[in-house]
């Protein structure tokens, strides 16, 4: 109990931090790209273009929560080097930085969860720096390198962690000019360039943006412990579903290196269920579980609660 009130004491009151130095570029371009979203007043509400941004926001979602998290942070399974590529390049255009950048990062904030140097803890520094606030400052640009020796090796990760803006603004173009072949040989769809560009470039990325924030910030502060970890981690089923399963963020505080992050059948992981059909086809494989014992203390926590 005594914890807790420290915990929310410090969330109300956050510590101000005077020395952080915004990085104007980054501030300009999220602003802009919530800007974009207004693009919305103008542009078809076709179903072609719905389904395009939800589509694109699930394919890109995975992208994050399976490969740029449990495989590059953690290496939570196994798979080839096409694949890794593939995964790598998919998450790039979630158009939030590389997958060497967001793997180093990650794995600080485990070693340092919600203590004074977890670059993004709503605990020290409140919500609206948990939540994307970090992401603007300066010293938030760097590659911890030292974290991610193991990836170093490979060439093309490191030349796709140098090319995420290109690659970014390539993808915008893609969509573009996908809504502008549409619109000529399927005018059925309702849907063009402009319209395209503004569904799933604007709106799909700025949902896939602040669904990732929301693990940072709603998972650290509301929600359920399972698990009594050392930090202030919490299981929150609507971030779970937004985010194919990340929600489930005791659990993962609790236990790593797992591929799964719902650890008891009810705990919905749809990045999960698609790793495990992976591995039927052989696209992945060794996913590595939840130890017996830490699923039995699960399912024994739940039913006591």
């Amino acid at each position: 109990m005594g914890e807790e009130k420290i915990l929310e004491t410090d969330i109300a009151e956050p510590r101000k931090l005077e020395s952080e130095e915004i990085a104007w570029a980054r501030l300009f371009g999220l602003i802009a790209m919530h800007l974009g979203c207004l693009g919305l007043v103008w542009v078809s509400w076709s179903v072609f273009n719905i389904a395009a941004a939800i589509g694109l926001y699930l394919l890109r979602a995975f992208a994050l929560t399976a490969f740029y998290h449990r495989y590059f942070a953690h290496r939570a399974f196994k798979t080839s080097r096409p694949v890794q590529f593939a995964g790598a390049l998919i998450g790039l255009t979630a158009l939030q930085k590389g997958p060497l950048w967001w793997a180093a990062h990650h794995r600080h904030h485990h070693r340092q969860s919600d203590q004074p140097d977890d670059v993004h803890s709503p605990i020290p520094r409140g919500f609206i720096w948990s939540h994307f606030g970090w992401i603007l400052a300066d010293r938030s640009s760097e590659v911890r390198e030292n974290l991610i020796r193991d990836w170093l090796r490979f060439p093309e990760l490191r030349w796709l962690e140098r090319l995420s803006m290109p690659i970014g603004v390539a993808f915008a173009l893609l969509v573009y000019v996908t809504g502008e072949v549409l619109n000529a040989v399927a005018p059925t769809l309702q849907t063009s360039g402009l319209s395209l560009l503004i569904w799933v470039f604007f709106v799909s990325t700025v949902a896939l943006y602040h669904a990732t924030y929301s693990v940072n910030s709603f998972a650290h502060i509301f929600g359920r412990r399972r698990f009594a970890t050392r930090d202030n981690s919490r299981n929150n089923l609507p971030v779970a579903l937004l985010t194919l399963g990340e929600g489930w963020h005791n659990n993962h505080h609790h236990y790593q290196s797992s591929a799964r992050q719902g650890f008891v059948w009810w705990e919905i992981d749809i990045s999960y269920y698609t790793l495990w059909m992976m591995s039927k086809i052989g696209l992945v494989w060794g996913l590595r579980g939840v130890p017996k014992h830490i699923m039995q203390r699960s399912l024994q926590s739940t039913a006591k609660a």
